[in-house]
């Protein structure tokens, strides 16, 4: 278990939780250093988390401090999209809480066939990333993502990356 986390999980106007995080650990304008991002990681490994809609148990393996660091779909991310995911690290306890909306997959790569030998769940969340100008908290960012679950030949379920990492646009007053 990590220490230290300024993390906070509120509700939005139409009632979805968004993970707030408050604390920029990885900070950098160009390039997060993700060996920084993956140390961090190791931390959680062995740790459970509950999805607080399904109270299913989700467990953090060896593998996510790898895969969230160098799979193919961290390569291509770029400026805040990249930071925001290196950011989202800090807060994986509350963003497997809140996940939702639940999507199954049956697994067919011969490479998952035991991490992966009862499928993928993929689940829905949301995260704010604080924006500062001189020292000043001026807004959040709020990014929508999907939490990448294995379901693994020993039956329990396994946090294996965050995906699709996108920021929100606002929506104009109505």
């Amino acid at each position: 278990m990590i220490d230290n986390r300024n993390v906070n999980i509120i509700a939005d106007a139409d009632n979805r939780k968004i993970v707030f995080i408050s604390d920029i650990r990885f900070k950098g304008k160009r390039n997060v250093n993700w060996e920084d991002v993956k140390e961090y990681l190791k931390g959680y490994v062995g740790d459970c988390y509950m999805i607080s809609e399904s109270a299913e148990k989700i467990y953090i393996g060896n593998e996510l401090p790898d895969e969230y660091t160098g799979s193919e779909s961290r390569k291509s991310l770029h400026g805040a999209n990249a930071k925001a995911k290196a950011n989202a690290a800090t807060a994986i306890p509350e963003l497997i809480e809140i996940a939702t909306n639940q999507e199954f997959q049956e697994n067919t790569k011969e490479k998952h066939v035991k991490d992966a030998r009862n499928g993928w769940y993929r689940y829905d969340v949301r995260f704010g990333i604080p924006v500062y100008e001189e020292d000043v908290l001026v807004r959040y960012n709020i990014f929508g993502a999907r939490l990448l679950i294995n379901h693994a030949e020993n039956g329990k379920k396994y946090l294996y990356d965050i995906l699709a990492i996108k920021k929100e646009t606002s929506r104009p007053q109505q």
